[in-house]
């Protein structure tokens, strides 16, 4: 019985200690982990009850509750200048059709919705509810009032990832969208028409749905499809991934950026989307897929900028119409139209006139099929094609090659608080490693790694992999040095110095406004 007493304090006694341990270190760790592992860490130290569900007994009480306190309601400020005509026509009708009042000329303001997914602060939402954004206010559930920073932002997929300087926010559980199925309930949580914490429920629709809606900037009174966000702009994007889920929860404008989330409360999809001939909820809404929505965010958070990897083709989706046109017996699949020259492709032996049937096994029965595989893999990541040639299968292996280098682009213009003015310089960055420092001949430093249109850096040609140095003098060693560098002006001058790509240097004033 002594020995027992004895063996059970040490048990208590490393328990302890673990856990001492655990907390000590917790916060060194954590910053380098990814925003699966974070969750994880977070929901070990806070367990809660499983949420079950039934479509026998529907009840949503316990997945609403869950969610609600992570879904945050996103205020943006921009000027004026960066929108055109046709878009402060679109405003004046979203403002006079939603009672929103009139902002000053020179001066817009939108909102939307965002979801906490790391204690720390980290937030994803739509880009095209952020992009432009000259000031972001960030309204939590428990009515808590934030200013936010752009830390990326990724056009191609319409997401955006934000931060806000806080901890042990409550988050919203990862769940597997793939494991989604059409028919299955699903609850969409969101702020529409500025009405914070607003929860509707519908169904899964369809999946794998591609609408066209991103990066289309022709034709939009004939569209009927339009953004959920109250900003309601058309977004430009020259490689889009689409592969939306479609569902008939009722998505309005503010729900941008929200969550959509099965009766467990796990977060399977971010509001993006809505098909409509009013503006308003007419039967369809669409939200990008958590799991293609993982890799953006995490290489947001890790590289600054989406590392995207591709197979390197062009092709045709086939249709009974289209296989009639190019006289070929398979209505269903991917019609090889041409290869890049070096691609994945190329290299593994795919040739012209394939059809590609299958993509790591699963069948291709529309483009999204392959592009949202794809799009949550990473150069260097293989993909395994199944291709139809001359009537015989063939299995090939496909390494995902690079996108070209960016185009030397930049962004945006200065104004009060720390985290305003970052958003109007619209750039991302990282610090410099070892080997950047000896190319650079810089002791510290950070990359620009992207530049969004429209913003201080887009406007001064300050390119991506560009070497910021100082700002107002002051060293730049990592981005939180930024914050109190780009608040100490001297007489409403900011200055930026660094070293160009081509290792020239530069030292740039502005005027901050």
């Amino acid at each position: 019985m002594k020995k027992f007493g004895l063996t059970l304090l040490a048990a208590f006694i490393g328990g302890g200690i673990a856990l001492g341990t655990y907390k000590v270190f917790e916060n060194k760790y954590t910053d380098n982990m990814t925003f699966q592992e974070k969750q994880k860490v977070y929901f070990a130290s806070n367990p809660s009850a499983p949420i079950t569900s039934s479509a026998g007994e529907v009840d949503f009480t316990q997945a609403a509750a869950a969610v609600t306190p992570a879904v945050v309601y996103i205020r943006v400020t921009y000027s004026n200048t960066s929108s055109n005509s046709d878009q402060d026509q679109l405003q004046q009708l979203f403002g006079n059709m939603f009672g929103q009042r009139a902002q000053p000329q020179g001066v817009q303001m939108a909102s939307g919705s965002g979801v906490i997914i790391s204690p720390d602060g980290y937030i994803v939402t739509n880009n095209h509810v952020v992009e432009k954004a000259d000031k972001i206010t960030v309204n939590t559930n428990d009515h808590r009032t934030f200013q936010a920073k752009v830390i990326g932002t990724d056009p191609n997929t319409d997401l955006a990832l934000i931060k806000v300087d806080a901890s042990n926010l409550p988050i919203v559980k990862f769940g597997n969208s793939d494991d989604a199925k059409v028919g299955e309930w699903v609850l969409a949580v969101g702020n529409p028409f500025n009405l914070t914490s607003t929860v509707t429920a519908g169904i899964v629709s369809a999946k794998g749905r591609n609408i066209g809606i991103i990066g289309n900037e022709d034709n939009q009174d004939n569209n009927p499809f339009g953004r959920s966000g109250n900003q309601g702009q058309p977004r430009a994007a020259n490689k889009a991934i689409e592969s939306f889920i479609q569902t008939d929860a009722a998505i309005n404008p503010g729900n941008s950026g929200g969550a959509l989330v099965n009766t467990k409360g796990e977060l399977i999809g971010i509001n993006a989307a809505i098909a409509s001939h009013t503006g308003s909820y007419e039967g369809y809404g669409f939200a990008i897929p958590i799991n293609l929505a993982k890799k953006v965010l995490n290489d947001i958070e890790k590289y600054g900028a989406v590392k995207r990897g591709f197979v390197g083709v062009s092709f045709t989706q086939l249709d009974p119409d289209v296989a009639q046109t190019l006289h070929i017996d398979n209505t269903t699949g991917l019609y090889v139209k041409d290869l890049v020259h070096g691609g994945g492709a190329e290299a593994a032996g795919i040739k012209a006139g394939d059809v590609i049937t299958k993509v790591d096994g699963s069948p291709i029965y529309e483009s999204s099929d392959l592009q949202e595989r794809v799009g949550e893999l990473q150069p260097g990541d293989k993909v395994h094609l199944t291709v139809l040639r001359d009537g015989t299968e063939k299995e090939f292996t496909v390494t995902l090659k690079a996108d070209a280098p960016p185009a030397v682009r930049t962004a945006a213009a200065p104004s009060k608080s720390a985290a305003e003015l970052f958003n109007k310089l619209g750039a991302s960055f990282m610090p410099l490693d070892n080997s950047q420092k000896a190319k650079f001949h810089v002791k510290s430093g950070v990359i620009v790694t992207q530049v969004r249109p429209g913003r201080l850096f887009d406007d001064t040609e300050i390119p991506v992999g560009s070497v910021i140095t100082s700002i107002n003098k002051s060293p730049i060693g990592s981005v939180a040095d930024m914050d109190n560098a780009i608040t100490n002006t001297r007489n409403g001058l900011l200055v930026i110095s660094g070293v160009y790509p081509d290792g020239t240097s530069f030292s740039n004033t502005f005027q901050v406004q």
